[in-house]
């Protein structure tokens, strides 16, 4: 039987699946020294997005018993995934268990920027009456433009079509891609002619995706949603961009860095932020948990 880290939690009924199963679930969350001495001892980690395994956490583990590393979640850009396969550690995500999560959020982040749902909700609490002020717009008709194309984007086409907006996108695999209903372009083309913007893509570091020159290229007035990854979007320059009124309003799930520590982005009103949820459901979690133990029965 196998001893596990699950460094970021797991479900509660997961835990008690695993330990039916014979196995030793420790759920304590480790950092530093106390995390690299830690991993050489487990046969198995589980990590959301907030552990980080680099070189030398996958050292620590190669050095002794760590055969599996299990990301809870969709991308695996916290796992140094080649690294770790070098070192003859195997690396599982669960890709589809939080999709529809993700992709209800960025729904609802674009409703609350159309709607000023979430601007209304302070100002009200504050005594103030804004009707005029908080004159919106409608999603039906509009244009979703999706940077990436994969299982949570085309979620998110689905529910966006449902509500009669209509959708283009550009990939970056092509994996299955189904054109009946939304409409392939180029990167230019989605610039210029989208009303939002959701990015579904992962970020390997770097230059953002989206920067100054990609928003200078959008249509005036352009919605920008990212719950996706923090990086793929130059925050100062999205930050610059609302204030100029060139980009009308943005909602964050992910940052550059968390927890979020930027002054600009709280101090703008127009940004709609979430501290990184979009896999935050019971249903999604209870998913993510039953492809674990699933992972780990064929595993172990």
């Amino acid at each position: 039987m196998a001893l596990i880290l699950a460094n970021d939690g797991i479900a509660e009924k997961a835990a008690q699946e695993l330990k039916d199963l014979g196995h030793e679930v420790d759920t304590q969350k480790y950092q530093g020294d106390a995390l690299l001495a830690r991993l050489a001892e487990v046969d198995c980690v589980i990590v959301r997005s907030a552990t980080k395994l680099r070189t030398p956490e996958i050292d620590a583990g190669a050095e002794g018993n760590l055969k599996l590393i299990i990301r809870g979640g969709v991308g695996v850009d916290n796992i140094d995934v080649d690294y770790a396969v070098g070192k003859g550690i195997e690396v599982c995500n669960t890709p589809c268990a939080s999709s529809n999560a993700v992709a209800e959020l960025a729904l609802g982040h674009m409703l609350c920027l159309a709607r000023h749902i979430g601007e209304a909700n302070i100002t009200m609490r504050q005594g103030k009456w804004l009707k005029k002020q908080y004159s919106g717009i409608e999603l039906a008709g509009k244009t979703l433009g999706l940077v990436g194309f994969g299982r949570i984007a085309k979620l998110l086409a689905q529910k966006c079509i449902a509500l009669g907006m209509n959708v283009e996108f550009i990939a970056t695999h092509d994996h299955g891609i189904d054109t009946d209903t939304c409409r392939q372009v180029d990167k230019a083309c989605l610039l210029e002619e989208s009303d939002f913007i959701s990015i579904h893509v992962p970020f390997a570091g770097g230059k953002p995706m989206i920067g100054e020159k990609e928003i200078e290229q959008m249509k005036d007035g352009v919605y920008i949603i990212n719950c996706a990854r923090g990086g793929v979007i130059d925050e100062d320059a999205l930050v610059d961009a609302i204030r100029s009124g060139k980009v009308a309003g943005a909602a964050l799930d992910v940052f550059v860095n968390e927890p979020f520590d930027n002054d600009r982005i709280a101090e703008c009103e127009r940004i709609s932020m979430t501290p990184h949820i979009g896999a935050a459901t019971k249903e999604a979690q209870e998913r993510i948990g039953d492809e674990i133990v699933d992972i780990i029965k064929e595993k172990f």
